[in-house]
C-alpha cells in the first residue's frame, strides 16, 4: 500500500492509500489544505487536531451546501423529465384550418372583361394615331 506525503496547514502528514488512488488523495489533501490555510490566516497557529477538525468541518459545510444544490437540481431534472413524458404522451394537435380570402370568380371575370376592353381601346387609339401620322 503506497505511503503518500501531503501538506495540510503547513504540516506534513504521511498517509497510506490504495494503489492508484494517490491522485485522489492529493486532490482531497489540497482541498483540506486550502481550508486550513484560511484558518491559519484568520486565527493563526493552532493545535494540529483543532486545525484538522475545523478544516474538516468547513469542507463538510461546503459539501452539505453542494449536496443541497445537487438535490435541488435532481428534483428540477425529475420534474422536467415528467413534464417531457407528459408532453410526449399527449396526442398530436389537430391541424388548424386557415381560410385564405379568395377573389370571387365573378370579379375575376369582370376584371378580365375590363382588361380586354382596355386592350381593344388601346389598339383602336394606336391605329387612329398611325392613320393620322401617315405611318
Amino acid at each position: 500500500m503506497p505511503e503518500v506525503n501531503v501538506v495540510i496547514g503547513g504540516r506534513t502528514f504521511e498517509v497510506a492509500c490504495q494503489e492508484g488512488e494517490e491522485h485522489f488523495l492529493h486532490s482531497a489533501a489540497r482541498m483540506l489544505d486550502s481550508e486550513a490555510s484560511v484558518l491559519s490566516e484568520q486565527i493563526g497557529r493552532m493545535p494540529e487536531a483543532q486545525m484538522l477538525l475545523m478544516a474538516g468541518l468547513m469542507l463538510a459545510d461546503k459539501t452539505a451546501g453542494l449536496e443541497d444544490k445537487l438535490r435541488d437540481a435532481e428534483d428540477r431534472f425529475s420534474a422536467l423529465e415528467a413534464e417531457l413524458r407528459d408532453l410526449q404522451q399527449r396526442p398530436e394537435p389537430q391541424p388548424e384550418r386557415v381560410e385564405v380570402p379568395v377573389v370571387p370568380s365573378s370579379v375575376t371575370d369582370q376584371l378580365a372583361e375590363i382588361a380586354a376592353r382596355a386592350e381593344s381601346l388601346a389598339a383602336d387609339v394606336e391605329e387612329k394615331l398611325n392613320v393620322k401620322t401617315g405611318g
